[in-house]
């Protein structure tokens, strides 16, 4: 996506800058308004970089990943509470770090806060390692003078948010390395096995059983075709890749994503659990709830629980309740809803919407054990249906072959 140079004036009118990666200069001016930022001036951007760094950022160890913000925030966080001034806590860790990208990232974290920038403003010039919530978060902990409780904060997002994605890989490994070994197996058996057997077959005088023939059909088929259906599926990818990149075709992805028979559920509770847990996070740290509602639509990961979120912050804007809001969106259980209801009107929406969060996570934690043996019985179900086709179409005919010679 394009990156979109800006200037604007915070709630305070104090002057702010940064860069934002988006897709459209509507975007940004959007995401602007709900960090609370009014902006002046939104102009396209390109960004320099030699081939060298480029290289080393995707496929070194110059690109920063979860795990290195994660270091980042708590070792901020220890540094900052033990009384240790902003440049030179960074100038420690980027003596102390021994990622490439790391040490480039925190000397030009330094750099701006050299040129009179804000940390958050800094971090905004960064927005392939620090997101928009990230930046926002900052810079709600530098007006409130808590900057130290917000990088601990930070460090328990980024850390839940790893936790999510660990459960979701650790119960989608055994599947994948099944569906990896049947895509494998069948690759062997379509290249080495059946065009051997096809010679042994082209010598009987017996007419062939149908799954035989339909076995050396697909063969042949495959053989001769597989260059075609390689570059199709290049092409298809591309294709995808393309659509997935419109706002349309994302939106459209995500909402059949969270259909799907099994992973659906998941898919949901996961958005939720982020982004209640988050707007749970921000109201405690002093972010209006307007502001806050935009920040959790962002860690959403989901664009349709992302455009339900929005529409929550539009009906809280005309007036609405957020019980009210919550309830037009569509996404909430009543349980949630009822959670939420007594949250707002004890004055205690931040834990009762950080209670919800926990509550989404457990039954995604509960969903991820019962999905690996929901699955199971379906890949065997599939392995069984390979070893049988095999087995009629292979075998058989071998098998009808040796009585007819011992006959």
């Amino acid at each position: 996506m394009p990156m979109f140079a800006w200037t604007g004036r915070a709630a305070d009118s104090s002057a702010a800058t940064g860069v934002i990666e988006s897709r459209s200069r509507t975007q940004v001016a959007q995401m602007l308004m709900g960090m609370g930022i009014v902006p002046i001036t939104i102009v396209p951007q390109q960004l320099s970089e030699d081939a060298g760094a480029t290289f080393a950022r995707w496929f070194g160890r110059a690109r920063i990943g979860t795990q290195e913000l994660l270091m980042f925030s708590r070792q901020m966080h220890t540094l900052l509470k033990s009384g240790v001034p902003i440049l030179r806590a960074l100038q420690a860790l980027q003596e102390s770090s021994t990622h490439d990208g790391m040490r480039r990232l925190l000397g030009d974290l330094r750099s701006g806060l050299d040129s009179g920038l804000e940390l958050s403003q800094a971090m905004a010039r960064h927005p392939h390692c620090f997101d928009r919530f990230y930046v926002a978060m900052v810079r709600v902990g530098e007006g409130t003078g808590q900057l130290t409780e917000t990088f601990d904060a930070l460090y328990e997002h980024l850390d839940f948010q790893r936790l999510m994605r660990e459960q979701v890989n650790a119960a989608l490994r055994y599947p994948k390395f099944v569906l990896l070994a049947m895509a494998v197996a069948l690759a062997v058996i379509n290249l080495y096995v059946i065009p051997a057997f096809a010679k042994v077959f082209a010598g009987m005088k017996a007419e062939l059983p149908l799954m035989t023939r339909l076995l050396l059909g697909a063969s042949k088929f495959l053989l001769a075709a597989w260059p075609a259906m390689l570059g199709g599926g290049f092409a298809a990818g591309l294709a995808t890749r393309a659509a997935l990149a419109r706002p349309r075709g994302r939106l459209v992805w995500d909402r059949w994503k969270l259909r799907l028979p099994i992973a659906g559920k998941v898919l949901r509770k996961g958005a939720l659990s982020r982004s209640c847990r988050s707007l749970a996070m921000v109201l405690r740290s002093g972010v209006p709830l307007l502001e806050g509602i935009s920040l959790a639509a962002a860690v959403c990961e989901n664009a349709h629980i992302e455009r339900a979120v929005l529409g929550m912050r539009q009906a809280v804007e005309r007036g609405e309740t957020v019980l009210a809001a919550a309830r037009k969106a569509g996404i909430f259980t009543p349980i949630v809803l009822q959670m939420i209801m007594v949250g707002e009107e004890s004055g205690t929406l931040d834990a009762m919407l950080d209670e919800v969060g926990r509550l989404y996570q457990r039954e995604v934690e509960y969903e991820l054990k019962s999905m690996s043996q929901q699955i199971e019985p379906i890949l065997v179900f599939f392995l069984g249906g390979l070893v049988l086709v095999l087995a009629l179409g292979v075998f058989m005919p071998m098998w009808d072959l040796g009585k007819a010679a011992i006959k």
